[in-house]
């Protein structure tokens, strides 16, 4: 009974719901002084995510067909870049399922934004200016590694070359047990950076890895290097990442072309098929203009400004309270 009278109390301290709500203030004033438009898109929409690695919120609908909660603003923003809004950000819920965890909620609050004319070296700076004037503890000067530096420096090979067998002669020479299961190399890649390369990195400040294989492009552009790299960055502070940006792919033909393959990778995995976004094609063929863009998890800085240990010390009810 005890446990059942307190189920409704928030997780969060006042401090922390005071702290969230001067960090938010404090972005809007960011983008506000640098001309940056706020917009507001649909929490629900037609098309779910086509990435094996997210899983949407299926809303049945009696008559008008299956809708999803989205785990990212992304598309419908750039269905306004196209339409001519310039430069814009948001501030939304957004929704994954199945991630539930000390860095995690299913329902989560997102700041993303997107600057025409930049790439993503020149967003990462800008990244680097937002997070310092919000976190003022923080180093001014970010690190800045590859994706290959990062690799080499604490897993000792290079990705980009490199295979499975890579992956679990770095984890076992670091004490670590192989995952007992079949993975493609991304998913190598992914466990061993999560276990031996992410946790080392953004001591005291900000660092940046980018350039990522092109196989973990996502909707970033792939640059033509030898091999080819994703010009895609993500963001780490004491070991957590928090920022996952992109010099935005604008072909609609390649777009589409990722989107199947995504789909293809989900039948082979078992996972329901979602329907890939037709409106954002269309906007594509219509014209994206040059931009690059990133998404920036804000009850993970919350956190970081907090020093708080757990997701749910920064939200008033995560998931198991909602």
């Amino acid at each position: 009974m005890r446990c059942e009278e307190e189920h409704w109390r928030p997780t969060a301290s006042p401090a922390n719901f005071r702290l969230r709500a001067e960090l938010l203030k404090k972005a809007r004033a960011f983008f506000d002084a640098r001309g940056v438009l706020e917009v507001e898109t649909p929490a629900l929409s037609h098309a779910g995510a086509t990435d094996r690695h997210l899983a949407s919120f299926c809303v049945k609908q009696p008559h008008t067909g299956n809708l999803y909660l989205q785990t990212s603003p992304e598309f419908h923003m750039k269905r306004l870049l196209a339409a001519g809004a310039g430069d814009i950000y948001q501030l939304c819920k957004v929704f994954r399922a199945g991630e539930a965890g000390r860095q995690h909620n299913p329902e989560f609050t997102l700041l993303e934004w997107y600057r025409l004319g930049f790439d993503h070296r020149r967003l990462m700076q800008e990244v680097a200016e937002l997070v310092c004037r919000l976190l003022p503890d923080v180093d001014a000067e970010p690190d800045y590694l590859s994706y290959r530096q990062a690799f080499e420096r604490y897993a000792g090979f290079n990705p980009l070359n490199g295979n499975p067998a890579n992956c679990r002669a770095a984890l076992q020479q670091h004490g670590i047990t192989p995952p007992p299961v079949d993975l493609d190399y991304d998913a190598w890649l992914d466990f061993t950076a999560g276990t031996l390369v992410y946790p080392a990195l953004g001591q005291g400040r900000i660092t940046f890895v980018y350039d990522y294989p092109a196989s973990q492009a996502a909707l970033a552009r792939i640059r033509a290097d030898d091999p080819p790299v994703a010009e895609r960055f993500e963001a780490f502070l004491n070991g957590m990442e928090f920022a996952n940006g992109f010099h935005e792919l604008a072909d609609a033909t390649e777009q589409q072309q990722r989107f199947e393959h995504d789909l293809e990778l989900r039948a082979a995995q078992g996972l329901p098929p979602v329907l890939m976004d037709g409106a954002l094609l269309a906007a594509l063929q219509s014209g994206l203009p040059v931009c690059a863009g990133v998404a920036l998890g804000f009850d993970r800085l919350v956190m970081l400004a907090a020093k708080a240990s757990s997701i749910e010390d920064v939200i008033a009810f995560p998931f198991a309270r909602a």
